[in-house]
């Protein structure tokens, strides 16, 4: 275990003398400069999936699943840090981004349903082994994803995506279940405001960043709220959080999972984030004990906060786990 409180102006510089310094230097290592993203649509099982995809596809996978409200534009600085040395997959979900919206009046999401579509993409573009980064979303979308193929899990990289009630904070348990259990037009009203303006913009995107709201940038929510702009859009979104408390539910499940597949772990947690709280990241070590934990100076939104910073560990960890299996 490895408990790494980083400073983030130490970290901004150690990235940028890596990518930055030593390459002009001394000249950049084979495969070390950022690959074009490209942008592609796929069917899956009648659902057009949008996804963003970079670097060499006989490299090993990365498989970047969003949280909410976000969209695989959450990760825009940091595929170009990982495409240099991975094949980076980033999809929206169905209902999210540019993927299909499929109308929920007649087929309800839920988060079988992101699962299923985001399984469908990874066989059809045939991806035999990945490993998954995870945030907020990411999780329900992700440990349905490896229980489904569970022979395709290389390696598990959590950011702020719970899998433990340890990591809920105060009333969270209980919003989640009252959202599930709560169908009246008094609920649903009030989830529906979780999707406003307001909510995306102040208390999402910059209540973890007092006094440096300037790091965050408003591309994020303006796009967000553009996928948000209908009431079918908000609907959705609504529904998802509705079906939320079943992830609560199956934690046991996930955890056992974790406890006996042992999946190489790095975890990279916003520590101020007040919703998916620190213990969160900590309860990790329970069933994955030699899971690499650091906690950042950040908050929920980390990887719009600590790009670089995420990146360093994720190229080290990966480094790390792919050397290991060089036969000596």
């Amino acid at each position: 275990m490895r408990i790494r409180f980083a400073s983030m102006a130490a970290a901004a510089a150690l990235m940028s003398m890596a990518l930055v310094g030593g390459a002009l230097a001394s000249g950049a290592p084979e495969g070390a400069w950022p690959a074009k993203t490209e942008y592609h649509y796929r069917d899956v099982d009648g659902v057009k999936i949008f996804y963003r995809e970079a670097g060499d596809p006989a490299k090993p996978t990365i498989v970047l699943l969003h949280g909410f409200p976000t969209t695989s534009h959450a990760y825009r600085e940091l595929i170009p840090l990982l495409s240099g040395e991975y094949h980076v997959i980033a999809p929206d979900y169905p209902g999210s981004g540019y993927s299909d919206h499929p109308d929920p009046d007649v087929s309800p999401y839920t988060f079988d349903f992101l699962a299923s579509r985001v399984a469908g993409l990874i066989d059809g573009l045939g991806i035999r082994s990945y490993a998954l980064y995870m945030h907020d979303f990411g999780a329900p979308v992700g440990f349905r994803l490896m229980m489904r193929q569970p022979g395709k899990l290389d390696a598990l990289i959590v950011q702020n995506a719970n899998a433990y009630l340890e990591g809920l904070g105060a009333g969270r348990q209980a919003f989640f279940r009252k959202a599930h259990e709560d169908t009246s037009a008094e609920e649903v009203a009030f989830l529906l405001g979780r999707v406003s303006r307001d909510a995306i913009v102040k208390t999402q995107y910059l209540r973890d960043v007092k006094g440096r709201e300037s790091i965050m940038s408003p591309d994020s929510w303006t796009l967000d709220l553009a996928f948000l702009a209908t009431d079918r859009d908000r609907k959705i979104q609504v529904q998802l959080l509705q079906d939320y408390y079943s992830n609560l539910l199956a934690y046991p499940r996930w955890q056992q999972f974790l406890h006996e597949k042992q999946p190489p772990t790095l975890i990279v947690w916003g520590k101020n984030d007040p919703s998916f709280i620190a213990d969160g990241a900590k309860a990790y070590l329970k069933d994955v004990p030699r899971a690499e934990l650091h906690l950042l100076d950040a908050g929920h939104f980390a990887v719009e906060e600590k790009p670089g910073e995420i990146a360093q560990y994720i190229l080290g960890f990966m480094r790390r786990l792919h050397g290991a299996r060089i036969p000596a």
